[in-house]
């Protein structure tokens, strides 16, 4: 019998948590386009209602296509489970609220996707969850500073959009644990082919998978992973909801139930998912397959690209500064070779010279690259986070976030690396062109 966990990632990317279809013998992965199924008997369905049995109940809850996803992206990040959902909005919200209640308060890094930002801010304090910001997250002290004793859990992103900065994950995991809290990292730009955040003492993943997992520009995804190791049932005091009795589950304690390793998955499955339905679609389960499919080959692609294009406009007459860990100007390019030896992604950002106006300037005249509010597609985009992806912050949100007025941020695809540069040449012309009109 193969010894399936020592798979590579190559390996595993392409046949983990998969078997040919029992009935019919289909190599690929049906989509069970179905939205219930049906019970062998009274007893088994009271079984998988008790969590006694795990299986297929309801689709909003879970599915055999997107099953074979989850257990595929657990085992790329070396956890114990996951589970996906509609976006990546959706998995940041449910990795929160399935351990944070009203009254409870969670530490996260300010340099986050704007989107995360908001719903820190804003959306969590009207369910009366506070979040103190670490607006240095290179800072121990700052994350130590930020604990109270109704604290529930430390928030990051491995590697931050747009500013490109690395986190030193084991010391903010060492952080969290001193305290009894578990880490949470959102990984959606390395991809568990560059970072792999358990290794380095991270308690939760979340991912976009819209974007790098999926690849492809087409299917709206999110998915958390369990690394399996936070000891829940060691801290009952501060983690009720997952040690105490659910009195909207028949009153099982899940890791009673289930145990320590997959009770946090378990409960965002069958409490939140079940009263929230942030479900995804079967169809979407198996497209955001066939991105993984080919996940390192096409990462390997992004970061070579991406670091040709940052060594370019590092050297470029029309560039002030660029964003990019990847360079050894970078302020984060030792802890970037410490936790991403292999690259650090395709995002990266860039400061024009001349400003807003030729920022705009140099974004409506770009043509290969697609104006698009996104990243991670196969194809090379570009936006101006301070207008769009980062507008729903204040301006002095913004700097923390690494966001400056005149930022273009840009996702290398996989074209060919003179047909992106060319495309690059063109936005600088018309940049040239609107600093030359306002001289």
């Amino acid at each position: 019998m193969t010894d399936k966990t020592s798979w590579g990632f190559e390996t595993k990317q392409i046949h983990a948590g998969q078997e040919p279809d029992a009935t019919t013998g289909a190599r690929a992965l049906p989509i069970h386009q179905t939205t219930a199924f049906v019970f062998d008997s009274t007893e088994q369905a009271a079984n998988r209602f008790a969590l006694a049995e795990l299986g297929p109940i309801y689709t909003r809850i879970t599915n055999p296509t997107q099953e074979v996803a989850e257990n595929r992206i657990a085992a790329l990040e070396g956890g114990s489970a996951a589970l996906l959902l509609a976006s990546g909005q959706a998995a940041s919200t449910f990795a929160v609220l399935n351990i944070a209640n009203a009254g409870d308060h969670i530490v996260s890094s300010s340099s986050i996707y704007g989107g995360t930002y908001n719903l820190f801010k804003y959306s969590l304090a009207k369910l009366g969850i506070e979040v103190t910001f670490v607006e240095d997250q290179d800072n121990p002290e700052a994350w130590k500073r930020a604990v109270r004793p109704n604290t529930k859990l430390f928030f990051a992103e491995s590697i931050a959009n747009p500013r490109s900065n690395v986190l030193d994950i084991r010391t903010v995991a060492d952080i969290a644990h001193e305290n009894n809290l578990p880490l949470i990292i959102d990984n959606t730009i390395a991809s568990p082919y560059l970072v792999r955040p358990f290794e380095h003492g991270a308690d939760i993943v979340v991912h976009s998978a819209t974007k790098f997992l999926g690849g492809h520009g087409t299917t709206m995804g999110g998915v958390i992973v369990d690394g399996g190791t936070f000891p829940w049932s060691q801290h009952a005091d501060k983690f009720p909801g997952l040690t105490e009795p659910d009195e909207s589950y028949n009153g099982v304690s899940y890791t009673g139930a289930v145990g320590d390793a997959i009770a946090y998955i378990i409960k965002a499955r069958v409490q939140l998912l079940r009263d929230l339905g942030s479900a995804i679609a079967p169809i979407n389960a198996w497209l955001l397959l066939q991105g993984i499919e080919t996940l390192s080959l096409r990462i390997e692609r992004h970061v070579q690209n991406a670091q040709e294009i940052a060594e370019w406009l590092e050297a470029h007459a029309d560039v002030a500064s660029v964003a990019y860990s990847g360079l050894p100007s970078s302020p984060w390019y030792a802890v970037a070779n410490k936790y991403a030896p292999k690259g650090v992604g395709a995002v990266l950002s860039f400061e024009l010279k001349g400003g807003v106006d030729a920022g705009k300037a140099f974004v409506n005249a770009l043509d290969l690259f697609s104006h698009v509010a996104n990243i991670g597609d196969v194809r090379s985009l570009v936006i101006h986070p301070a207008s769009t992806t980062h507008s729903q912050l204040t301006p002095e949100q913004q700097l923390t976030a690494g966001v400056t007025p005149g930022l273009v941020r840009l996702s290398v695809g996989l074209e060919q690396i003179e047909d992106i540069k060319a495309d690059l040449e063109r936005g600088f012309a018309a940049a040239r062109e609107v600093v030359k009109a306002a001289a």
